[in-house]
């Protein structure tokens, strides 16, 4: 058991095997690296087909300064920056779908992913689904408090349940625990998520099943580090609360 999250049961296995299918859906480039990478590269060494599908290209993001991509749009620059990563996990196929970034607030604009009404994303979700066939599809569960991760995990519930041969739906989600330890070290830092409800930050950890990520690090890390342009949730930690991020990863299963 986790010593950081006392009440999750521990789990090992992968959340897809040989001959299955995982499919990923995220909001921006980065997601499938800061959030969730850990469980697509230990999906994708156990021989599981890996497909991302991306709904921004993260244009609303700030960006780090990089002499060489400081004059391309910040769009482009993250698009390769998620290709690369793709290809450290192991992914076999990513998708963007057009959707703006929406940012974390502030005004909208008429295309961002926030704007396009749950059930018209779900509908453009449940006809990319029905072409993967996936066994399982996970997703941030957007207890980040991001606005694009809560309306794209509430557009793909409503897609999974439409689907004929109903696959497994798994969230990614941030143990409350953690996030109290992250927020103490991050004190002082310039980041919105340091004026969230501690409360609301994460989910509470009797809620989650911890699942054993170690053996992936690497891979993680690597992933992590193709995201150049941007400043990763994990820098500036301690290296304990660190390897604590990114060797247990939390998980809960949406029952239809």
């Amino acid at each position: 058991m986790s010593a950081t999250t006392a009440g999750a049961p521990t789990l090992t296995g992968p959340l897809a095997t040989s001959g299955e299918h995982l499919v990923v859906v995220v909001a921006h480039p980065d997601d499938e690296s800061f959030g969730c990478g850990s469980l697509i590269a230990q999906a994708s060494a156990a021989g599981a087909r890996v497909t991302v599908l991306c709904a921004t290209r993260g244009g609303a993001g700030e960006r780090l300064p990089d002499p060489i991509t400081d004059c391309w749009p910040l769009g482009l620059v993250r698009e390769v920056e998620l290709t690369a990563a793709a290809r450290v996990l192991g992914v076999d196929e990513v998708a963007l779908l057009g959707y703006r970034d929406s940012g974390f607030d502030g005004d909208v604009h008429p295309r961002a992913l926030v704007a396009a009404p749950v059930d018209d994303l779900a509908a453009d979700l449940l006809r990319r689904l029905e072409v993967l066939a996936p066994d399982v599809v996970l997703t941030l569960d957007g207890s980040d408090g991001h606005r694009d991760h809560v309306h794209l995990r509430d557009a793909l519930a409503l897609a999974v349940g439409e689907l004929g041969r109903r696959p497994r739906l798994v969230h990614s989600s941030l143990a409350n625990s953690l996030m109290r330890r992250w927020v103490e070290e991050r004190a002082g830092s310039d980041t919105v998520y340091l004026e969230l409800d501690l409360d609301s930050l994460g989910r509470p950890d009797d809620e989650l099943v911890a699942i054993d990520t170690s053996a992936v690090l690497a891979i993680r890390e690597d992933a992590i580090a193709c995201h150049r342009s941007q400043a990763s949730p994990f820098d500036g930690l301690s290296p304990e609360l660190r390897r604590a991020f990114l060797t247990t990863d939390h998980v809960t299963e949406v029952l239809p």
